[in-house]
């Protein structure tokens, strides 16, 4: 039987050998590691579709004129930024001379319309003495042959009739010519708009564009009474939108801010552009006639297109999945990790809609990217590390 000292030093040693033990197993743990949680919710969540490029602000209409003639400017009535109406003169050539073949065009119509007012009386007159004579020849009181030359008379007289009437009618006829050719000098405006820019000064001289070689408009107007949005959508987007969606729109020069549109026309064929991704040009029209009266044309736009939406749902942030059907759940009482097979419905790139594997009010982990992240480790919820 050993002795009490030996028994005491003994126990002691065991004492030492457990105390180090322990501190070499809590030197050498693994340190729970941080991570950012999210609890899981209820809310709302929508499909959407983005434009690829950045979008443009369009005028419903907007015409680029040039007169359809050569000339020099003689009259410039309007100035950059005047509102206008339809049918007013936007510019002039000078025209003096179409202008006095026009009034001369028209004074040669006044004469030949009167000329043939004459020779259609002068008609009518031999044709009452053509019947005349023909009721003395039926009483024996003229000859055949004087009743014969007056009825020559008649036609001859009813076909000068219908030469001058033809006449005047050239004439007339020559005035709309002439017209024409001074309205080939004139600009005027095809609708109610704003004069976004004028390309010449009174005196220079303005000439049409050659075929195939664009030069820029005379006057360039602008109907600022209804703006919509063309943007391009990837061509593997383009099948779930349909026209009438639901739209949002955000521009630059707006910041955050969002405009409702909808969807108004989507283009019939893929736009194959070099060095750029296919897609297919979806116009948006605003909703809102408030927010029209603040835009203007070219400017920059986004726009979301919404396809599907799930509202009071379970829901979680999209970056907390991994892989697309799993996601990291933490437990707040054990301070373990739980890898969890989740069912997904709706997503965009904010939520993504939770159909099955997820509770609400449950902790899950969006820092997926985490070092040593995985089942069943230790972790803390960084909002926890300074407790």
């Amino acid at each position: 039987m050993p002795a009490p000292s030996t028994t005491r030093r003994i126990i002691i040693l065991l004492l030492i050998t457990a105390v180090l033990a322990g501190w070499a197993w809590w030197a050498t743990r693994s340190k729970p590691i941080m991570v950012a949680v999210a609890a899981v919710e209820k809310g709302t969540v929508e499909k959407t579709v983005a434009n690829t490029r950045a979008g443009t602000v369009k005028a419903c209409r907007r015409a680029k004129l040039s007169p359809s003639a050569g000339g020099q400017i003689a009259n410039l009535p309007v100035q950059e930024g005047d509102a206008v109406k339809k049918g007013q003169l936007l510019l002039e050539l000078w025209n003096k001379d179409v202008t006095a073949q026009l009034s001369l065009s028209e004074q040669e119509a006044v004469s030949a319309a009167a000329t043939a007012r004459a020779r259609c009386i002068e008609a009518d007159q031999s044709r009452r003495e053509a019947e005349r004579q023909q009721k003395l020849l039926a009483r024996n009181l003229v000859s055949e042959e004087q009743a014969d030359q007056a009825a020559s008379a008649a036609n001859a007289a009813d076909a000068a009739c219908d030469a001058a009437r033809a006449t005047a009618a050239v004439s007339k006829a020559r005035v709309g010519v002439t017209q024409a050719t001074l309205e080939k000098t004139r600009l005027v405006a095809p609708f109610d708009g704003v004069i976004a820019q004028i390309n010449g000064e009174l005196n220079e001289y303005v000439t049409p564009s050659p075929i195939g070689i664009p030069t820029p408009p005379a006057v360039d107007l602008i109907d600022n009474r209804c703006f919509y949005l063309t943007a391009p959508i990837d061509e593997v987007d383009v099948a779930g939108i349909t026209v009438g969606q639901v739209a949002r729109v955000t521009l630059d020069a707006f910041g955050a801010r969002r405009f409702e549109g909808r969807v108004r026309r989507i283009a019939d064929y893929v736009l194959d552009a070099e060095k750029q991704a296919r897609t297919v040009d979806v116009e948006v029209e605003f909703i809102n006639s408030a927010d029209i009266e603040q835009l203007l044309a070219g400017y920059s736009a986004d726009v979301e297109i919404i396809l599907d939406v799930r509202r009071d749902t379970l829901r979680i942030p999209t970056e907390a999945l991994v892989d697309g059907t799993n996601v990291y759940v933490f437990d707040p009482d054990s301070g373990l990790i739980e890898q969890r097979e989740v069912k997904t419905g709706t997503a965009n790139w904010d939520h993504t809609q939770i159909t099955d594997g997820l509770a609400e009010g449950e902790l899950i982990v969006t820092s997926v990217d985490r070092e040593g992240l995985a089942d069943g480790v230790a972790a803390k919820r960084e909002t926890d590390a300074d407790r």
